[in-house]
C-alpha cells in the first residue's frame, strides 16, 4: 500500500472543507472542564452516501489536548482500512503536530525543539500508525464555534461525554 499522503490545509472563516471524490469526512472535536479533568472527545463520520456516524467517549482525568487527539485517532480507526480521508478539527495543536511538527520530533528523538520530550508521544505515535492504515489523510484545521453544524455536533457530543466521564 503507498504510504499516506497528507496535506495541510488551513481554512478562514467560511472557507470550510469539502470531501473529494471517494473520500470521507471525519469531524472531530475534544473537551475538558479543568485540564487536567474530565473529558470528553467526539467524531462525526461522513460517508460519501450520506450516512453520518458518531461516535464518543470520555475519561475522567485529562486533557483537552489529548481528547483532540483522541478524537481523531478514534475517528480514523472506524474506518476501513484503506480509506481516503479529511480529519476536520478546531484544534491548532493536532493540526499543526500532524502536518508540521511530527517529522521534526522524529528526527530529533521525540524531542521538542528545545529538548524537552514530545508530551503525548504514545498518542502521536498511534495517530501515526493510524494514517498509514490508509490510502491518504488530509488534515483541515477550521475555527471553532462559527457555526457548522457538523463541527457543532462534534463539540455537543464531547460535551455530552464529559459529562458521562464525570458521573463515572
Amino acid at each position: 500500500m503507498p504510504s499516506p499522503v497528507r496535506h495541510r490545509s488551513r481554512s478562514l472563516p467560511g472557507a470550510l472543507p469539502t470531501a473529494a471524490p471517494g473520500e470521507v469526512l471525519v469531524w472531530t472535536d475534544g473537551a475538558c472542564q479543568g485540564n487536567p479533568g474530565p473529558g470528553g472527545w467526539a467524531a462525526v463520520i461522513c460517508w460519501e452516501d450520506g450516512v453520518v456516524e458518531e461516535h464518543s467517549g470520555g475519561s475522567p482525568h485529562t486533557t483537552n489536548n489529548i481528547m483532540e487527539m483522541t478524537a481523531a485517532l478514534e475517528g480514523l480507526r472506524a474506518l476501513p482500512p484503506g480509506s481516503r480521508a479529511c480529519v476536520v478539527t478546531d484544534s491548532r495543536y493536532l493540526h499543526d503536530g500532524m502536518t508540521s511538527w511530527m517529522t521534526g520530533w522524529k528526527a530529533k528523538q521525540w524531542r521538542t525543539a528545545s529538548g524537552s520530550p514530545v508530551k503525548n508521544r504514545e498518542l502521536w505515535q498511534a495517530l501515526e500508525a493510524a494514517t498509514h492504515t490508509h490510502e491518504q489523510v488530509r488534515w483541515h484545521w477550521v475555527r471553532g464555534h462559527i457555526g457548522h453544524p457538523l463541527n457543532e455536533r462534534a463539540d455537543a457530543l464531547a460535551v455530552a461525554a464529559v459529562e458521562a466521564a464525570r458521573a463515572v
